[in-house]
């Protein structure tokens, strides 16, 4: 086994299994685990305090309990994680921390019937005024305290800047990856590729940094692969389950770029520097742009994919629409638009992590394949 195919095998094996990278971290460091719930909390404040920010992005299940908590049109990852809470899977974890840019993550924070200790804060969305950023700091401030009663710990703005400049060298280097590997689509398949990112919810992020360092660096000594299958740049929340990417791979087609909220939108910006590390952080939302979670009345998203397709020579755009979610099917008529007009092709594929048959994903996979 090469280097290359060692080093992708241990970042799957930690994305497959978050509980086994948890215990590990537990026995390595002394210290539990935060779990951080979508979208766009400040893990940095958990990491300067010795914990280890676990991402909960629910899983591919079936859902019985959840219905008697949530309302059906509630989207899968809310439904699931709902109904593993209720079966104790995030007891372990020491606090919860709950951002709540969207009407279901408002009520499941509500609704939270684990033994971890809930942390809810909001993001502001008339996001580029300055009384944002100042609005912004001082719900993270009270997060920090909050994380501090829990945990027991004290956490100084020398920690805390030191967490941003470490959060910041990984979100360099998974910017270098997710370029480099659009260059080594057999290498780095649609699935291996999302396993590579999805592992960093899992593991202390200087040691993903050193691992996904090292992967780019024996990238960079490959030749360049030919391919000759499509290319496509992947948008919306997530592109899980991981049946969704072996059909892409199957039918010929590399990932080479994407704007996913599970994915490279949380490694798009780097935190701007500063002296106040809590300002710090609310600035980085408010330079955030191109989410269906962060109110843009520009509309950047469009022409932000546009500049992505064009710059990763990719031949159409699929997007991930998950179903029942609100922020993103009210963005999608916006950049479809756009996309017509500009000549890009695009394919739309309903994503549901409830889903166990995958045929008409498959079969309109394979006819966008068979129309580029």
């Amino acid at each position: 086994m090469s280097r290359i195919e060692t080093i992708i095998s241990e970042l799957s094996s930690i994305s497959n299994n978050p509980r086994k990278a948890m215990e590990d971290y537990k026995k390595e460091t002394g210290k539990g685990s935060v779990g951080v719930m979508p979208y766009y909390a400040p893990e940095e404040i958990i990491h300067a305090a010795g914990f280890l920010p676990v991402g909960i992005w629910g899983g591919q299940k079936s859902i019985s309990k959840a219905r008697a908590y949530l309302p059906p049109f509630a989207c899968s990852i809310m439904q699931s994680v709902m109904e593993m809470q209720l079966e104790g899977v995030y007891d372990d974890l020491e606090a919860v921390l709950f951002p709540v840019p969207c009407d279901t993550l408002k009520c499941l924070s509500q609704k939270w019937k684990g033994t971890s200790p809930v942390i809810v804060f909001t993001h502001p969305q008339n996001r580029k005024l300055e009384a944002a950023n100042k609005f912004l700091a001082e719900e993270y401030r009270l997060v920090r305290e909050k994380l501090e009663t829990i945990l027991n710990v004290k956490i100084t703005d020398e920690a805390l800047n030191q967490s941003i400049e470490t959060y910041n060298e990984n979100r360099k280097v998974m910017r270098e990856f997710t370029d480099l590997a659009a260059n080594y689509p057999q290498i780095i398949d649609p699935k291996k590729r999302h396993a590579i990112i999805k592992a960093r919810f899992f593991m202390e992020k200087s040691k993903h940094t050193a691992m996904v360092k090292e992967l780019n660096s024996e990238l960079k000594s490959l030749p360049v692969e030919a391919f000759t299958g499509k290319k496509v740049v992947l948008t919306g929340i997530m592109a899980e389950p991981n049946e969704v990417l072996d059909i892409l791979k199957d039918n010929g087609f590399a990932v080479v770029a994407d704007d996913l909220a599970q994915e490279s939108r949380l490694f798009r910006n780097d935190v701007p520097s500063g002296t106040d590390p809590l300002y710090r952080l609310a600035k980085w939302w408010q330079e955030f742009d191109g989410c269906s979670l962060a109110t843009d009345a520009k509309k950047s998203r469009g022409p932000m994919m546009m500049d992505m397709v064009k710059g990763s020579k990719a031949d159409a755009v699929v997007v991930c629409m998950m179903k029942f979610c609100d922020p993103e099917e009210f963005d999608y008529p916006i950049y479809y638009r756009q996309f017509e007009e500009a000549g890009i092709k695009s394919l739309f594929i309903e994503i549901d992590l409830e889903t166990t048959s995958f045929e008409q994903t498959k079969t309109r996979v394979q006819s966008f394949s068979e129309m580029l």
